[in-house]
C-alpha cells in the first residue's frame, strides 16, 4: 500500500485551503488507498530558505525530520492556495530546501482559491519550480473554488457525490505515477 504525504502549505492566520488537506486525508482512508500523513508546515516554523539541505552545515531537526518525510513518501499532495497568481513563500521555501527528496517523487497539485476560479494561476509557477528541480507532477489538478464553501472545518465536503467523483479521478492518477515509479525502480 502507497504511502501519500499531504504538504499543506498554507500558514496564514484564519486559512481555508487545510481543509482540503484534511478532504483528502479523510479520502484516502476512508477508500483504503494507502497509508497518509498531512505535513502541515504551519507546525515546521520552517526558517527563510538560505541554502539547499545538502549544504546546510547544521540543519535543525524539524528540517531533517520533513526531508526524512519527503524522501519517504511514495507519493506527495500538495494543497496550495493562490496569493496575487503565486503560491506561498512557506511552500516556495520548501520546495528550495529540497532537491534530492524531490526527484522523480510523483507529486499532484490540488489549488485553492476563495473566488471563482479554483487558483488556475497559481499552476504554472508551481508546476514550473517542480520541474525545474526533477519532480514528477502528475497530469491531473484538482481545483478548489470557493474553499470555504466546498468544506467545512472537518475537511467534509458540502457536495460529497461530485467532489469524491473528482477526487478519485485525481487520486488515481497519483496512484498510478507512484505504481509508474515503482516499477522503473529497478
Amino acid at each position: 500500500m502507497p504511502h501519500i504525504v499531504i504538504i499543506s502549505s498554507s500558514i496564514r492566520k484564519g486559512r481555508v485551503s487545510h481543509r482540503t488537506a484534511l478532504y483528502f486525508r479523510n479520502f484516502i482512508e476512508t477508500n483504503d488507498l494507502g497509508s497518509v500523513e498531512i505535513l502541515d508546515l504551519s507546525e515546521y516554523n520552517f526558517p527563510l530558505f538560505e541554502e539547499r539541505l545538502r549544504f546546510t552545515e547544521n540543519p535543525t531537526d524539524n528540517v531533517l525530520d520533513f526531508a526524512a518525510k519527503i524522501k519517504a513518501a511514495d507519493g506527495i499532495i500538495i494543497v496550495t492556495p493562490e496569493y496575487n497568481g503565486g503560491y506561498p513563500a512557506s511552500l516556495k521555501n520548501v520546495v528550495d530546501l529540497l532537491y534530492d527528496e524531490w526527484r522523480r517523487k510523483p507529486i499532484a497539485i490540488a489549488s485553492n482559491s476563495g473566488g471563482p476560479f479554483g487558483a488556475a494561476q497559481v499552476l504554472t509557477s508551481l508546476q514550473f519550480s517542480l520541474w525545474k528541480i526533477g519532480a514528477w507532477t502528475v497530469p491531473a489538478i484538482f481545483q478548489v473554488a470557493k474553499v470555504q464553501d466546498t468544506f467545512d472545518e472537518n475537511g467534509m465536503p458540502t457536495e460529497k457525490v461530485g467532489t469524491d467523483k473528482r477526487a478519485t479521478v485525481f487520486i488515481n492518477e497519483l496512484l498510478w505515477c507512484v505504481e509508474a515509479k515503482k516499477r522503473m525502480s529497478i
